[in-house]
């Protein structure tokens, strides 16, 4: 910290009269907004510094440097106590007792810039955005009865990235956050443990950071083109911290959570999870091409290949490959919540019956229909109630083998593996322009060998492969199918992390 006071003095003396006034003027606010501890506000000062001479380094005045980090970008939210907290919603409460027995439910979310990143603004963009997103500036506590999050009014700091993604956040540290935002060369990923929010939610933060990271590097984007990018400075609405499975109305019966267990591929756990990240990379135009010359949706393409490549990689004669597919609750219930509002449903077929490809996608395309329905759903979402709602009085150190209990039949022993897809992003046009591609990876599952997710953006779809064993039969087999479609595809993968 002290050298990089010193770095900060001697840039001050290199500033002609007026440009060191006005950067006297600027950190003379600075207590105004900052009521922490002196060692958390002393980190923010140097931030606040840091960033100052990265902009002015790209040539850019000081008085306009000191406009983009104007102070009244932080609102409030230092200057005030903590005092919210949020329950869990419904999806969100058995993520704390898996993780008590050696699991976290993670996922990430990853721009790929144009440019480096320039971790000085990036810290900063963070700074700026977290105020808006209450739900996610939060650390995970015990009640009585419940988990929790408690507000945490801290410096939420950007690391470069030095592992494989999706390892676990050491929740239990106090004060410690629920996500973390990392920088490896030209990318920035978000990783969520999901008590705080779904992918729905994920998406809509990361794409407020690199909003606002863009801002500071001098990108303008005009209001009327933002579309339904958060703007930073708004004040949040409370429907965004909704529970909104409560919201909705019970159905008349419950269902959808039992399965049978499923075949798991044979390979042999790694001792690191995930051991191999993939994103195979294609041209989106092309998928949709090849999805629709085989009569299907690019979901149901990709569930195709991926069911074709888990019979490759198991050494099982009979049983049930069972694909997991998350299902967004809020194309079929109006919410603007930002906390988990997702169900699922399982694809299953019988792994002696995958000869013939086109009866294949036709079962997938139907059970996709049916299971995903909006009936089911809600069938889904009265069960999740009910039971989240029988043990409600119980107390947490009675309820956490209950919990274990109850939840059983919801382990990863119903499903091989799962297939999220996220679809098509888009970005205002200003800002998209500096952006070319993202990429969605879900975390390490403990049981499952594999989970793939998908996101499409700029015309680039990534379907991306999180692999718990080094056997290498399924992403083989898998590139190898979509080759012979006539998919080109770009490899990038474990190698391109900083591990």
């Amino acid at each position: 910290m002290k050298e990089t006071t010193n770095v900060f003095a001697e840039y001050c003396s290199t500033l002609s009269e007026s440009d060191a006034a006005a950067v006297r003027d600027f950190f003379s606010e600075f207590n105004v907004y900052f009521k922490l501890s002196k060692k958390e506000s002393r980190k923010f000062r140097s931030d606040f510094e840091n960033a100052l001479m990265a902009i002015t380094r790209r040539g850019v005045s000081v008085h306009e440097a000191l406009n983009r980090l104007s102070m009244s970008n932080l609102g409030g939210f230092y200057a005030r106590p903590a005092v919210q907290w949020f329950p869990l919603d419904e999806a969100a409460k058995i993520y704390p007792f898996s993780m008590d027995h050696g699991r976290q439910q993670m996922f990430r979310l990853s721009i790929y810039f144009k440019e480096d990143v320039v971790p000085e603004l990036l810290q900063m963009a963070l700074t700026f955005t977290i105020k808006r997103f209450p739900s996610f500036a939060t650390t995970l506590k015990k009640g009585f009865f419940w988990h929790y999050l408690d507000t945490v009014k801290k410096r939420f700091a950007v690391t470069e990235e030095c592992d494989m993604p999706c390892q676990p956040i050491k929740v239990s540290m106090s004060g410690s956050g629920a996500f973390r935002l990392t920088y490896y060369k030209n990318r920035m990923s978000v990783e969520f443990f999901h008590v705080i929010t779904d992918g729905t939610g994920g998406m809509v933060f990361i794409k407020a950071v690199a909003s606002e990271y863009l801002r500071l590097l001098g990108v303008e984007c005009p209001a009327d083109a933002t579309g339904d990018l958060y703007d930073v400075n708004e004040t949040p609405h409370p429907e965004e911290f909704e529970n909104a499975f409560v919201k909705i109305e019970k159905a008349k019966s419950g269902g959808g959570f039992v399965e049978k267990s499923a075949l798991q591929l044979t390979g042999k756990p790694a001792n690191h999870s995930p051991c191999r990240v993939l994103h195979l990379k294609m041209n989106s135009d092309k998928l949709r091409e090849v999805a629709r010359s085989q009569g299907a949706t690019v979901t149901a393409y990709l569930l195709l290949q991926m069911f074709l490549a888990c019979h490759a990689s198991t050494d099982e004669l009979s049983g049930d490959i069972n694909i997991q597919v998350p299902v967004n609750m809020r194309k079929y219930y109006e919410s603007r919540t930002l906390r988990n509002f997702s169900m699922f449903c399982g694809i299953r077929l019988p792994v002696d019956q995958m000869e013939n490809r086109e009866q294949m996608l036709r079962e997938i395309a139907t059970q996709l229909t049916e299971k995903a329905a909006k009936d089911k759903m809600h069938a889904m979402i009265t069960s999740a109630v009910s039971i989240v709602g029988g043990i409600r009085l119980i107390p947490l150190f009675i309820k956490d083998p209950l919990v274990r209990l109850v939840y059983s039949f919801m382990n990863e022993k119903s499903y091989t593996s799962t297939l999220s897809n996220l679809g098509v992003i888009s970005m205002p046009e200003p800002l998209a322009k500096h952006i070319d591609h993202m990429d969605f990876c879900l975390g390490a599952p403990a049981i499952n060998r594999v989970a793939c997710s998908a996101i499409t953006f700029n015309n680039t779809t990534v379907f991306t492969i999180c692999k718990m064993t080094s056997d290498p039969t399924f992403e083989e087999k898998i590139y190898k199918y979509f080759l012979e479609d006539g998919l080109e595809i770009e490899v990038e993968g474990s190698d391109h992390y900083a591990y």
